[in-house]
């Protein structure tokens, strides 16, 4: 082989070389709502320390984003299955069974800094004509109606809806109202979106039997639907390390009956109890 030759090979081979290293690290794209992803990506950022594949994560009211996405998302994650829904719809190419839901937060009411109107719960904002806004959109669809509805009283109902202030679109629409209308007592809304902007508010909890929980979900879609990087950052999202960052927002796998939060997934734990107990009698037989 001459000297040009050679000189071609060698260009062929680190050409080659460089491509298969560029696609054993291919870069993940992912989309979602806001409320979600401050862990999300903090999730992304550790998972990028650990194995070197960038994760890249767009986020925001889907009407932002869901023409990119169309093309260029691996995996789609919401604020509900009910917005999950709406996604597949919307985007064309989600596919519905590998929907995965990952983690629970619960609702929240935040206050004023303070909370200087002494604000204790739901049943507080059903008594008492405060500035209250709710979010009716997004992942929080019909979210104050389940919540009010667990009294089981339509007075309630009627009273609460009566003392809404401003009905918001989406959570980060909702923020914005927060730090501009002062009139506003109380947000209805999930616990994280305190964690998040411990700056802007206070949390009082709703109460525990009126509390309603709801996930956030992450879905591959056509493009990375055999994206071996796509299933490494699912397994981290489920891994300690991810169940711990999550935590860190508020998200949960499971809670019990007094709004306690669990590392552990509860229907797992119960199939666990349950085949502990099978042992045990089948030993006592």
């Amino acid at each position: 082989m001459n000297l040009a030759s050679r000189t071609i090979s060698a260009a062929l081979a680190a050409a080659a070389s460089l491509l298969l290293s560029t696609a054993a690290y291919a870069d993940i794209s992912i989309f979602g709502p806001g409320g979600p992803t401050p862990a999300m990506k903090e999730a992304a950022e550790a998972f990028k320390q650990e194995s070197g594949i960038a994760v890249t994560v767009t986020a925001g009211p889907s009407s932002k984003w869901m023409e990119a996405a169309k093309t260029e998302a691996d995996a789609i994650y919401s604020g509900s299955q009910n917005m999950m829904d709406d996604f597949i719809a919307e985007h064309g190419t989600i596919l519905a069974d590998t929907v995965e839901p990952l983690f629970l937060r619960p609702s929240a009411i935040l206050v004023r800094k303070g909370n200087p109107e002494g604000i204790t719960g739901i049943r507080d904002l059903v008594a008492r004509d405060l500035g209250l806004m709710v979010v009716d959109g997004a992942g929080q669809v019909g979210m104050w109606e389940d919540i009010v509805g667990r009294m089981r009283d339509v007075a309630a109902m009627k009273a609460f809806r009566a003392n809404i202030d401003h009905l918001a679109p989406n959570s980060g629409a909702a923020r914005d109202t927060w730090k501009t209308d002062e009139s506003l007592d109380a947000w209805l809304i999930w616990n994280h979106w305190q964690i998040d902007n411990a700056e802007l508010a206070d949390m009082v909890p709703t109460e525990p039997e009126l509390t309603i929980y709801r996930d956030t979900s992450i879905a591959r879609t056509e493009k990375g639907r055999d994206n071996e990087e796509v299933t490494g950052f699912i397994d981290f999202l489920n891994s300690d390390a991810g169940v711990e960052i999550f935590a860190r927002h508020g998200w949960q796998k499971s809670f019990d009956e007094a709004g306690q939060g669990s590392a552990k997934d509860g229907a797992k734990d119960t199939d666990a109890a349950k085949s502990d107990q099978d042992q045990e009698e089948q030993a006592a037989q």
